[in-house]
């Protein structure tokens, strides 16, 4: 039977989330389709849809623009879902493939109409992770209609691709009320490209150098704050370390946020702004600044559904064996850390347990257990367990 895709995201295309978080998955699955099959890939992107430039053999790329809840946005998303219609049956799709469950809330809807087969991968909750870290209320018609409809795509998907197991075994047969023994699901955690995140020794000392780095202990962190992430608390997290390790400490801030938020934040908490490298780069640029760091620091919200995610950013920390400090209960990420000695784990938001974590990252960098760290990487985020599920649904 001839196979074509329709793969949903939620992101802009040049968002890490699709270059790394979905295009290796849609290359994957590439190789279980034909030369005459195709995976149309959507994106809402938020900058002019004609800027992009991709091509590939098999991955063709559907841009629309992306609107956030209200008025504009239901109007917008329902001519798009009506030209998907139309598109499905133009097209002769045959799977609806999509990432996440905002992502899956439009494939739900074209699945019930067109009765194709619903995959959702990176399956995770949404709506009650956005009411805990503050961003929507319960009350809100924008939790109550993505909760429903989690629920709803859950009980009629053919296929779950979770982030966790205790996603489908906890969260989805107690919230969802979904039956584990129906035996459609999967756990797929942010697997991470192994031959592209290893040390490299020549690059670290080349940008070790570059950065003005030596004999320094360079922690590094890649990504935004606000929304899941935390935000006053990583900088009092920061203010400790630069008391603690003094002029020897330097920190990594790869982030969108402007060069005045960083400035205004170390302002605030008496951080001297000189030991802080912000920069804003491209995803395959990360990889050379986390060759010049020694840990890296995951400061995910630690609420309830955060233990049913999996932070992308943690496997390439791993993948560089470095050390991590993460706030608690954040995935399996968390336990795996406690576990292996592989960092430090958050017990709490406080200035004590921000010392502890200091002391024991210190401790873990004497130690030089790099090989080990990247071992963890090898078992829990190879892209082979990837592999494996994608051939299983789509051979």
């Amino acid at each position: 039977m001839r196979k074509n895709i329709l793969a949903l995201t939620y992101w802009d295309f040049d968002d890490a989330l699709v270059q790394t978080y979905t295009l290796p998955y849609l290359n994957m699955m590439c190789e279980h389709l034909s030369d005459n099959e195709c995976i149309y890939l959507l994106c809402l992107n938020k900058k002019n849809k004609a800027s992009i430039s991709f091509q590939h053999p098999k991955i063709k790329l559907i841009a629309f623009s992306y609107y956030p809840f209200g008025a504009i946005a239901v109007l917008y998303y329902s001519w798009m879902l009506v030209y998907l219609l139309f598109f499905i049956y133009r097209k002769k799709i045959t799977h609806i493939h999509a990432w996440c469950t905002p992502a899956a809330s439009f494939g739900y809807i074209l699945s019930v109409l067109t009765k194709k087969n619903l995959i959702i991968d990176s399956y995770e909750p949404h709506a009650e992770s956005m009411v805990e870290v503050g961003e929507w209320s319960n009350k809100s018609l924008a939790y109550k209609i993505l909760f429903y409809l989690e629920k709803k795509m859950t009980q009629h998907a053919s296929f779950l691709i979770a982030t966790t197991e205790s996603m489908i075994k906890e969260y989805a047969v107690y919230r969802y009320h979904f039956n584990p023994d129906k035996n459609n699901w999967f756990v797929k955690p942010a697997c991470v490209n192994i031959n592209v995140f290893q040390p490299n020794l020549e690059i670290r000392n080349k940008m070790r150098n570059n950065l003005q780095l030596e004999n320094k202990i360079v922690g590094i962190y890649a990504g935004k704050f606000g929304g899941i992430y935390l935000e006053d608390e990583f900088f009092e997290w920061l203010k400790v370390a630069q008391e603690y390790w003094r002029d020897r400490f330097a920190f990594i801030l790869l982030s969108s946020h402007t060069k005045e938020y960083v400035t205004e934040k170390c302002r605030k908490y008496g951080i001297d702004e000189t030991a802080i490298i912000h920069r804003f780069v491209p995803h395959q640029e990360v990889v050379l600044y986390l060759n010049a760091a020694d840990f890296g620091i995951t400061p995910v919200k630690p609420v309830c559904t955060k233990k049913f995610c999996s932070p992308i950013k943690d496997g390439e920390y791993w993948a560089m064996g470095l050390p991590v400090v993460i706030t608690k209960e954040i995935s399996d990420d968390s336990g795996i850390i406690e576990k292996n000695n592989i960092g430090y784990v958050l017990k709490n938001l406080s200035q004590e347990e921000y010392s502890n974590s200091i002391k024991q990252i210190e401790n873990i960098i004497h130690q030089n257990i790099s090989d080990k760290i990247i071992s963890i990487a090898h078992h829990y985020r190879n892209f082979n367990t990837a592999k494996i599920i994608y051939q299983k649904i789509y051979s």
